[in-house]
C-alpha cells in the first residue's frame, strides 16, 4: 500500500468528514491544515439544536437561478467556526473541501486568513474565484489519478465550462 501524500490524506479526510452532512441534497465536507496538522473541521447542517434537512426537509429559497437551503451552515464556514468556538487561528491555513466554496464562504475564507483552498467538486458559484483572485487566496482543483491519490490543478471552475483553468 502506498503511503498518501499530506495532501491526498488531507482530502481523503475531508471526504470521511462530508459523510456527517445532514443535508440530503449535497454532502460537504471541509478542513483546515496548517503546517501538516489538522487545524478543525466542518459539514453542511443546521444550526446547534435547530432540526437538521434530513429530519425536517431542507428550507428553499430562490437565489437568482438557483435553489438554495437556508437552514444548513456551510462546510468551510462551520469549520471557520470551529476555530473560533475552541480559539485556533486559521491565518495561513490550507482549506480542503469537497466542493468549491460559494461567495458568501468565499469571502469568509478570505477574511479568516487562509492562504490555499483545495477543492474536489465544483459549486455553481461564479463569484468565488472572484473573491479569492482579489484576496490573494491560492485555488487548486484535487483531480484523482488513475492509480490512486490526487493531483492537484491551479485554478478556480470556469463559468462557461465548469471545468477548472490553468494559467497560460
Amino acid at each position: 500500500m502506498r503511503r498518501p501524500s499530506w495532501d491526498d490524506y488531507f482530502i481523503e479526510m475531508a471526504r470521511l468528514v462530508a459523510a456527517r452532512s445532514t443535508c440530503p441534497r449535497r454532502q460537504v465536507g471541509a478542513v483546515l491544515v496548517r503546517d501538516n496538522r489538522l487545524v478543525a473541521t466542518g459539514y453542511n447542517g443546521s444550526v446547534r439544536g435547530a432540526p437538521h434537512c434530513d429530519e425536517a426537509g431542507c428550507l428553499l429559497v430562490r437565489q437568482g437561478e438557483r435553489e438554495s437551503c437556508v437552514r444548513t451552515v456551510h462546510a468551510e464556514l462551520n469549520a471557520l467556526l470551529q476555530c473560533a468556538v475552541t480559539g485556533v487561528s486559521s491565518q495561513g491555513a490550507t482549506l480542503i473541501s469537497t466542493d468549491f466554496p460559494c461567495v458568501h464562504c468565499a469571502k469568509a475564507i478570505v477574511q479568516a486568513g487562509v492562504r490555499r483552498v483545495v477543492y474536489l467538486s465544483e459549486y455553481p458559484d461564479p463569484n468565488s474565484a472572484a473573491v479569492f483572485a482579489e484576496g490573494g487566496v491560492e485555488v487548486l482543483r484535487a483531480v484523482p489519478r488513475a492509480e490512486g491519490g490526487y493531483r492537484l490543478v491551479r485554478g478556480a471552475p470556469s463559468e462557461e465550462s465548469g471545468t477548472s483553468e490553468t494559467p497560460g
